[in-house]
């Protein structure tokens, strides 16, 4: 009997290391909680995460042990990216956003309009009667297709724009700047006393594709019986761009 038990502890064991193997270095799963990218993220999403994208540090391994002080076999990441990191305020929750500028990059908004480096970031009109969630609230939007390095990628604005004009950004060295796709209703580098400019140290890795996907505002996916309603099968196996 002791030797059963033993057995069985020993499995368990293996199997959590295992686990937390693979979480660490190769991938591990996010659930997405909140508005701020849709119309590309959706409430309800569960997405694939590669830690091995930027490279590692110590937040890339479960409670951020200290194990070292920068990062490992760095690598750095896109300008367009759609990236898990831990924000700056507290060092433990994750955010996800779309990273927009680099060390030494400027950005600004003036009239609604994004400049990186005094370039006019372009954006198509693609819908400008759309209704998109900000939080619990619908709210009207535009909807616009932008364009960062070789990546294309919706957008969303309010109908008035409410955050128009800001400050230059310069994004310091190790840092980065990222926004939500959700424009008008998201937190993120714009805010600099919650958010602001994110180090390098604080990313855990790169966003590639939805794996599943339930729309949990309307009920849980434990209601079997509303999985032809509740469940978003059109949303799996997505690439994140």
């Amino acid at each position: 009997m002791k030797k059963v038990i033993y057995d069985n502890i020993k499995t368990l064991l293996y199997a959590l290391i295992i686990a937390v193997f693979i979480r660490s270095i190769f991938i591990q799963p996010f659930y997405i909680p909140s508005s701020s990218m849709e119309p590309n993220l959706l409430v309800g999403d569960r997405l694939f995460v590669t830690k091995y994208s930027y490279g590692y540090s110590k937040h890339s391994f479960p409670f951020s042990p200290p194990l070292f002080k920068n990062r490992i076999l760095s690598k750095k990441p896109k300008i367009g990216d759609v990236v898990v990191f831990k924000t700056p305020a507290d060092n433990r929750t994750d955010y996800i956003k779309r990273l927009i500028g680099g060390p030494g990059d400027t950005i600004q908004f003036l009239d609604g309009i994004i400049y990186i480096n005094d370039l006019e970031v372009f954006k198509d009109l693609k819908s400008s009667d759309d209704i998109i969630f900000c939080g619990d609230k619908m709210i009207d939007v535009n909807t616009f297709e932008e364009k960062l390095s070789d990546i294309k990628f919706k957008t969303v604005y309010g109908k008035h724009y409410t955050f128009q004009n800001s400050q230059k950004f310069v994004v310091p060295n190790k840092h980065y700047f990222f926004l939500g796709d959700n424009r008008d209703c998201s937190k993120d580098s714009r805010f600099l006393s919650s958010v602001g400019y994110v180090h390098e140290n604080n990313l855990v890795g790169k966003a590639q594709f939805i794996f599943f996907s339930s729309d949990t505002r309307k009920g849980s996916i434990f209601e079997i019986w509303r999985w032809n309603e509740l469940i978003r099968f059109d949303r799996f196996f997505k690439k994140i761009i």
